[in-house]
C-alpha cells in the first residue's frame, strides 16, 4: 500500500527528545509494511518568536496539517498521567474518525477502565468513590479505555490491542503498535483484492 500514510498519535511527544527515537523506530516498522509513517514533530515550526500559547496553537495548526494528509491513525491509548489515555491523542483520533478515516489503537496496560478509575479513589473502596467523584459514575463496559475512544476502534472494524509490558516500557514498546500495523494492513489487502 505504498504511500499509505499513517498519523503516529500518542504520548511519546513527552519523552526526551519529543520522542523521535520512539518515533523513528515506529517510521522503520510501518516501512515494512509499505506504509508511511507520520510524526506529531515531523516538519519544521518557527516557534522561537512566539508566546509559549502561541506556540501551542502553532503546533495544534501543524499536527492538524499532519492529520489531514493521513490516511489513517494508529494511536498509543496507554494511560498517561491519570487513569486515561493522553487527552491529546484522544483528540486526534475523534479528528480522524470524524474525517471518516481508520482509527487503530493499542494500549500497554490491560486492566479494564472501570477497574482503573475505581483504584484512583481510596485504593479500590467502591464505597468511597461517588463521595470523591462528585456524585459521578464510573463506566463499566468492560473497555480498555473511554466508550468514545474504544468506540471509534471499533466501529472502523478495528480492536484496541492491549498487551503487558514492564513497567517503564509502556510509552516505548512498539509490540503492540506492530499488532497495528498487522491489523491494517490485513485490511488494506482485503480491500485492494
Amino acid at each position: 500500500m505504498p504511500n499509505y500514510k499513517i498519523y503516529l498519535a500518542g504520548p511519546e511527544v513527552f519523552l526526551p527528545e519529543f520522542g523521535k527515537p520512539v518515533f523513528d523506530a515506529k517510521k522503520s516498522m510501518c516501512a515494512e509494511f509499505d506504509f508511511e509513517g507520520v510524526s506529531p514533530m515531523d516538519g519544521e515550526l518557527d516557534l522561537g518568536v512566539l508566546s509559549a500559547f502561541q506556540q501551542g496553537v502553532a503546533i495544534y495548526r501543524g499536527n492538524l496539517d499532519h492529520m489531514k494528509r493521513c490516511d489513517a491513525v494508529i494511536a498509543n491509548m496507554t494511560p498517561f498521567r491519570g487513569v486515561s489515555m493522553d487527552a491529546g491523542t484522544a483528540f486526534e483520533m475523534g479528528y480522524m474518525a470524524a474525517m471518516g478515516k481508520p482509527v487503530l489503537g493499542y494500549t500497554h496496560v490491560t486492566s479494564p477502565f472501570h477497574h482503573r478509575s475505581i483504584g484512583y479513589y481510596e485504593h479500590g473502596r467502591e464505597d468511597l468513590l461517588e463521595m470523591y467523584s462528585a456524585g459521578t459514575s464510573v463506566e463499566r463496559f468492560d473497555m480498555p479505555d473511554n466508550l468514545m475512544m474504544v468506540s471509534a476502534v471499533h466501529e472502523g472494524g478495528f480492536r484496541v490491542h492491549q498487551m503487558d509490558v514492564p513497567a517503564g516500557c509502556e510509552l516505548t514498546s512498539l509490540d503492540a503498535f506492530r499488532a497495528c500495523l498487522i491489523e491494517l494492513s490485513a485490511v488494506c489487502t482485503r480491500r485492494s483484492a
